[in-house]
């Protein structure tokens, strides 16, 4: 079978790090071939260097038996590659169709023909059964469907090898069943596919090779059909994976979390959370599980002061917090991992270290007399990189820098660090490797242990049942029912979530 990229011996070095340490990839006709490694492992630096976006300091690429120089992505476009980045690169109060032919524009007369443009999408989207709407506007339309529009803006630009970066870390387990379709029509059309990913199922269940690499180091290339989630997990981190978390029974007491008749709208000021009602113990981990769009996001911005509420009350130990700022909602003792790591977690453009501070920069002994003491500040940050295994050159390094996982294991350091009453772990795990939410999971459950009050909100139902102590459903704004994870499983659970009622479930307390 015929390569149709060859990259051999790639080294990418930037201050303080080896990101690419001489690894060899090679991508046949018509496969799906995964990358597979750690958060900061090295995948996507590897993959925008393919894409133009980097330079290797040494190696070669050959793409179809050629050696060439991708000095950038229009290099990259005109050789037939295409990416679809983890980040979609979307102008959002732009439709679709502008979207999609942005630098590559049709014209007539001297005009872009946007008709041409429309009719050429639909096409490209019906070939791929990618269902979108070219007038729609992004900002409209799911993240989800956001993917489908990049996914069409490859193909618009005539790509035949595609490379996919995280391309799930984002989507509901409904969308992520969508894409591994939609890349199984792209490859039965003839094309070749790189997916950049650290789900493991998702590799076995779409791939057929898989190339692992650890700390900028290539580890080899196997054949899907002859591995297994364990060894890709050994092979990725160096260690045996546990996938199950061993913890002790948990032990709740009071109710540290009271939320009552609650009511909090959208920002088109549409009911979302719908008379709610829910308790969060003290030594407990309570997960909610639900799809994506039913108030969760609502939910946690009321309890955490980013957004207003318009009826019910919201308590913590006794204390109200239903008009408190955030701050004064921090201070009372909340902590807060959010979904969306760079609107709500980070400043990326400041260090890790100011990161690590930013809870608490103003409080003893981070500041004395209103001004910020750095050497604490730093010696914090080094302590907590250490502990939480944040793979950055240093404390000075800015958040951006950073891979997403690294990113995220930085936001749970500060939050966990603080010991909150209550801890609120939104999507904790998004984008994390196995090591990491291994990691991440035994914190959880350490807060737990220390008599903390967790509440897990994930769109992931295998860590909702690893990880809570009780599980409440949420539909339509409503927690519809508790059950217990050793009761039930994801075909009831989807069920609940669905609107559906079960037997052997009981109404929410």
């Amino acid at each position: 079978m015929n390569n149709v990229i060859e990259m051999n011996n790639i080294r990418k070095e930037f201050p303080g790090i080896v990101a690419n340490d001489n690894i060899t990839i090679q991508l046949r006709q018509g496969e799906i071939h995964a990358l597979l490694g750690e958060n900061g492992a090295g995948k996507s630096t590897l993959m925008n260097i393919l894409f133009g976006l980097y330079q290797p300091d040494k190696g070669e690429i050959k793409v179809r038996g050629e050696k060439v120089n991708i000095t950038d992505p229009n290099v990259a476009n005109r050789l037939g590659i295409g990416m679809v980045h983890q980040h979609f690169m979307l102008v959002e109060n732009f439709t679709v169709a502008e979207n999609i032919i942005l630098g590559s524009e049709p014209t007539k007369a001297g005009r872009i023909d946007i008709r041409k443009a429309e009719k050429e999408i639909r096409e490209l989207s019906e070939k791929y059964g990618l269902s979108v709407d070219p007038k729609a506007k992004i900002e409209d339309i799911s993240v989800g469907m956001q993917q489908r529009v990049e996914i069409i803006k490859t193909l618009y630009r005539g790509a035949e090898i595609l490379i996919f970066d995280e391309p799930t870390a984002a989507l509901t387990p409904q969308e992520i069943h969508e894409l591994i379709q939609i890349m199984k029509a792209l490859v039965k059309e003839g094309k070749s596919i790189i997916l950049i990913t650290h789900k493991l199922k998702e590799i076995m269940s779409v791939c057929d090779r898989c190339t692992v690499i650890r700390r900028g180091v290539g580890i080899g290339t196997v054949e899907v059909k002859e591995t297994n989630p364990d060894a890709l997990a050994a092979m990725m981190v160096g260690r045996e994976v546990n996938f199950k978390v061993d913890r002790k029974k948990a032990e709740p007491k009071h109710n540290v979390l009271e939320i009552n008749d609650l009511v909090v709208q959208d920002v088109r000021k549409v009911s979302v959370v719908n008379g709610l009602n829910l308790e969060v113990k003290s030594g407990e981990i309570l997960g909610i599980a639900g799809v994506d769009g039913n108030g969760q996001t609502e939910l946690i911005e009321a309890i955490t002061g980013l957004r207003k509420i318009n009826n019910g009350t919201i308590t913590l130990n006794g204390k109200d917090l239903t008009k408190l700022k955030t701050r004064k909602v921090t201070e009372a003792g909340i902590g807060h991992i959010p979904q969306d790591r760079h609107k709500h977690g980070l400043v990326l453009d400041f260090s890790i270290a100011e990161n690590i501070v930013l809870q608490t920069y103003y409080q003893e002994p981070y500041s004395k007399n209103k001004v910020i003491n750095f050497p604490v500040v730093f010696e914090k940050s080094r302590k907590l990189i250490e502990e939480y295994d944040v793979r950055t050159p240093s404390e000075h390094t800015l958040a951006r820098a950073l891979s997403g996982g690294n990113q995220q294991k930085a936001i749970i350091a500060r939050e966990v660090d603080r010991s909150p009453e209550l801890l609120i772990a939104a999507q904790p795990t998004r984008g994390l490797d196995v090591g990491a939410i291994e990691f991440i999971h035994r914190k959880l459950i350490e807060e737990r242990d220390k008599g903390r009050a967790v509440l897990l909100v994930s769109l992931e139902l295998d860590e909702v049942l690893n990880v809570s102590d009780r599980i409440a459903v949420i539909y339509e704004g409503k927690i519809v029912a508790i059950v217990d994870p050793k009761e039930t499983d994801e075909k009831e659970l989807g069920l609940l979530m669905a609107g559906g009622e079960s037997k052997r479930v009981g109404e929410a307390k």
